[in-house]
């Protein structure tokens, strides 16, 4: 199970990719397609044109990192297929993961604190 730092920057390509590519070929095409580099410390996940099929790339600081995952019942349930990028939290990326639906995983508001005296 992969558990995404909370302060991760998470980027989901809405538009299903080539899953022939690897590791390289994915941060290449988050970086040119998307403008979203996984080398700079945010990762990009993409999915398949088969809805049950997630790949990840990061840079963990020493390598560049690929996480993949089909799920074997059903489906990732996945945001509208639109160009371009949508973010997500660590929260809602850990509930896709898992197969959950991860438009309900919302993170909580910190309310900014009161100047004191």
């Amino acid at each position: 199970m992969l558990t995404p730092p909370a302060n991760l920057t998470i980027y989901v390509a809405t538009q299903p990719v080539d899953f022939r590519k690897g590791a390289e070929g994915l941060a290449l095409l988050a970086k040119e397609t998307l403008g979203h580099d996984p080398m700079k410390g945010v990762a990009v996940v993409f999915r398949a044109k088969r809805a049950d099929r997630v790949k990840i790339v990061v840079w963990d600081g020493s390598g560049l990192v690929m996480y993949w995952k089909r799920l074997d019942s059903n489906g990732f349930k996945w945001p509208p297929i639109v160009a371009g990028v949508m973010r997500m939290n660590a929260a809602q990326l850990s509930a896709l993961l898992a197969g959950m639906d991860w438009t309900r995983m919302h993170a909580p508001r910190i309310r900014q604190p009161k100047a004191l005296a």
